[in-house]
């Protein structure tokens, strides 16, 4: 086993992340998420400020040498923290970043970054538990979409841009202050199509839809798009193509969602009959031919 610090602060944050292991285990350890793969929570620092912790396990040889060739979760983090802080973007500040390096391959990394105390969620900002006065949340609203909006006229986008991965924090008669996280999936270009500024906005639509009726998010879609630059019968034009994305990736969820089923069932039906789990999902290296 081989570790390897990516990136510190300081000394005493590279001294940590050497030790995350250990301190992720030890009852000082406020747990956020626990899945199979990924694990986060709340940390004391060396000054004594809870941090935020993430660790993501890739689960397979072949996954950990697509992380060791192309880029692990966390690396991928500090390339994504590196693109927003130069265009101007709010974002946790990273910390210290650390790879766990087994059998030739990434077996595991590990994050501590800034912890957004003071920030929540886009739902929890726009609903406030019922005591956000609807102009307030319009405010808001409009403020999230020129930031969108800025973004990808900054040339970046990301591949998983939702409602938890804007984070708003209040700041009184000030705008509000909205950072991006999980910023793994972010990308650079020269300049961001308008096919993937509404894939972006589409899959944030999904996302807001859960607490925003459809003319909320009709006029966030309008904020976004600077509706007084635009001409009526093109503002329409857009629209019309955005619900027919929308449209054509749901009915694809739905046709992908009786296969993925299937498949789990026969995975199952598989364990059931003592099956052995596939090699693929085993930290091991392939066998050696004879």
């Amino acid at each position: 086993m081989h570790k390897r610090v990516l990136y510190a602060a300081d000394p005493r944050w590279a001294a940590m992340a050497e030790r995350l292991d250990l301190l992720m285990a030890d009852s000082g350890f406020r747990t956020l998420k626990d899945e199979a793969r990924t694990r986060a929570g709340l940390l004391k620092g060396p000054d004594g400020v809870l941090v935020f912790v993430k660790r993501v396990r890739t689960g397979s040889w072949a996954r950990g040498l697509v992380a060791a060739a192309r880029g692990s979760q966390v690396r991928r983090w500090l390339d994504g923290a590196a693109m927003l802080a130069a265009a101007g973007f709010n974002r946790p500040a990273p910390l210290a970043a650390l790879e766990v390096h087994r059998a030739g391959v990434v077996s595991e990394c590990y994050l501590l970054c800034e912890a957004l105390h003071d920030a929540t969620v886009l739902s929890g900002a726009a609903l406030g538990g019922g005591t956000v006065h609807f102009r307030s949340r319009r405010t808001l609203l409009s403020a999230v979409a020129r930031e969108v909006r800025r973004l990808h006229d900054a040339g970046l986008y990301t591949l998983d841009l939702q409602e938890t991965n804007l984070m708003v924090e209040e700041r009184g008669a000030a705008p509000p202050r909205i950072s991006f996280v999980d910023l793994e999936d972010f990308r650079r270009v020269r300049m961001v199509s308008w096919h993937r500024r509404l894939l972006n906005l589409v899959h944030l639509d999904r996302s807001i839809g859960r607490f925003l009726n459809r003319p909320t998010r009709l006029r966030f879609f309008y904020e976004y798009l600077g509706a007084a630059a635009l001409g009526r019968n093109e503002r329409r034009r857009i629209v019309l193509q955005f619900w027919q994305l929308r449209d054509g990736l749901e009915r694809r969820r739905r046709a992908r969602a009786p296969r993925i089923a299937a498949a789990t069932l026969e995975t199952v039906a598989g364990c059931a009959r003592g099956a052995a789990p596939a090699a693929a999902d085993k930290l091991a290296p392939p066998p050696r031919g004879n």
